[in-house]
């Protein structure tokens, strides 16, 4: 359910319209993939950056992913009303306008997309090329096929490359390894959520899961595109952007992911759809993370 807050101070209408502003723009979720952008860039740039540099990529990257996130709201706010996780948002709600939500959505993509292309062209073209995917194809596809997934992995996992390219200036073997294992990520993280919420996502009229898709079917699913990451991983070895070690050790995290989504499959439980969920919150940090710190050793 999207997060509600009751102030009880004579700060309300402000307090008030900074939560609604959290929930347009996602903030959680956008800090997410912002951090993701910047661990890529870390990771491509062997721990050498400037203040400068960053801070254009993290507010160029929040800016865009915020626009995106806001347009997604607006594109969606009369079915947002049908669920219980999104009807507190603020459109919804009545608390904002759909001329502020795009307004808003109009000068955090400008103010982004210039940002990211101070520090590459190509950054600022693929952070276009995520907004408009994620908006205007990922969001309308939700209601017509299950197949929306797919798309909406594409910006999902676009930071990735996003970081590494705002460093390098273009596209690298690096950057596509880092923007594959983002991909595939993405699946079982989303299985599992949408095996959590699939009776909200079906009164509102979403299609992003089968109508016949259960437990078991999104848990091989998840288990296949989880399998895709065992490559990547090694190809990062192969390209000899990480050592031995760290091979290991990112093997072995990724059986343990597609571990849990068979147990997934077989269990069809909620408690087994949060574990799933839960690991897909550590796996992608450690795997990011683990390059970082062998780029600064």
């Amino acid at each position: 359910m999207a997060k509600q807050t009751t102030y009880q101070t004579g700060w309300e209408p402000l307090l008030q319209k900074v939560d609604d502003y959290k929930q347009l723009v996602k903030f959680r979720l956008n800090l997410m993939v912002v951090i993701s952008a910047v661990l890529t860039y870390f990771i491509a740039s062997s721990g050498f950056a400037t203040f400068r540099e960053i801070a254009l990529l993290f507010f160029g990257g929040f800016f865009v992913t915020g626009a995106a996130n806001a347009l997604n709201q607006v594109l969606e706010k009369d079915f947002d009303k049908m669920m219980k996780r999104t009807e507190g948002r603020p459109m919804p709600k009545g608390r904002m306008s759909v001329s502020e939500a795009v307004l808003t959505a109009g000068w955090m993509s400008v103010l982004g997309l210039v940002m990211l292309s101070i520090l590459s062209p190509i950054a600022g073209l693929l952070g276009a090329f995520s907004l408009v995917i994620y908006a205007f194809l990922y969001t309308p596809l939700k209601r017509i096929t299950p197949f929306s997934v797919i798309i909406g992995a594409i910006p999902g996992a676009l930071p990735a490359l996003i970081g590494c390219v705002a460093f390098e200036g273009t596209i690298t073997p690096l950057g596509l390894l880092l923007f594959g294992i983002m991909f595939f990520w993405q699946f079982p993280h989303f299985w599992a959520i949408a095996e959590l919420a699939k009776e909200d996502y079906r009164k509102a009229g979403f299609k992003i899961i089968a109508d016949n898709a259960d437990a078991k079917t999104l848990g091989i699913q998840a288990f296949i595109y989880a399998s895709f990451l065992l490559p990547l991983v090694a190809g990062l070895y192969i390209f000899e952007y990480m050592g031995l070690f760290n091979l290991i050790f990112m093997v072995i995290l990724t059986v343990l992911y597609m571990w849990l989504c068979i147990g997934f499959s077989k269990e069809k439980t909620r408690k087994s759809a949060l574990k799933l969920m839960f690991s897909s919150f550590i796996y992608l940090p450690m795997v990011f993370g683990a390059l970082v710190v062998q780029q600064l050793l």
